[in-house]
């Protein structure tokens, strides 16, 4: 049952979101702004290489470098990441990225960026029916450890983490050779 309601509430992320198109960002764009993450990509069809192929993620990608998770996130996985674009970053505290970049911020950058990613792929695909019948609000479980309430308002795909913040889905199911990308606005954090 508990896999059956995360993967109701991601493929509801997908349905919902792409139906958004003015809140869409372009991926796949690897003219425009690459991050450099050396020869460990080595598959650009990855969820990393997918990333660093796009200027929206520049942040990220140097998290996920400095949190040494560039192997992982271009293992076999599947993965479902939530993945915060560059202004998501932007509205944490003046100073807290590059806090959280220095080594000895690994452990909690490790944590925060574990917290969005899920294990499995959770695309869109045919199951409105179950979202229904689970009443709307979802309790994801991340590779953190924690979880993520998934909610719809406004017909906007919402995550609440552990703190109560939330995140909007802005583009849904960009797909990669390991799993499946969800762009979000805002920055989760786990409990």
């Amino acid at each position: 049952m508990k896999m059956i309601k995360t993967f109701t509430a991601l493929a509801l992320i997908g349905v919902m979101s792409t139906a958004n198109a003015q809140n869409e960002i372009a991926l796949n764009t690897p003219e425009k702004g690459m991050v450099d993450i050396s020869k460990s990509v080595a598959n650009a069809n990855t969820i990393v290489g997918v990333a660093a192929s796009n200027e929206n993620f520049t942040t990220l990608v140097a998290a996920v470098k400095a949190a040494e998770l560039v192997d992982t996130l271009n293992s076999e996985g599947p993965f479902t990441v939530f993945a915060p674009t560059n202004d998501a970053f932007s509205k944490l505290p003046d100073g807290t990225i590059e806090s959280l970049l220095k080594p000895e911020s690994k452990a909690v950058l490790t944590s925060i960026l574990t917290y969005h990613v899920v294990a499995g792929k959770f695309d869109a695909a045919s199951v409105i029916n179950a979202v229904s019948e689970n009443g709307g609000k979802f309790m994801v479980n991340t590779v953190q450890g924690g979880e993520i309430t998934i909610t719809v308002q406004d017909g906007k795909v919402m995550l609440t983490d552990e703190k109560g913040n939330t995140s909007m889905v802005v583009m849904a199911d960009v797909e990669a050779s390991n799993g499946v990308i969800h762009a979000i606005d805002t920055v989760v954090m786990p409990e």
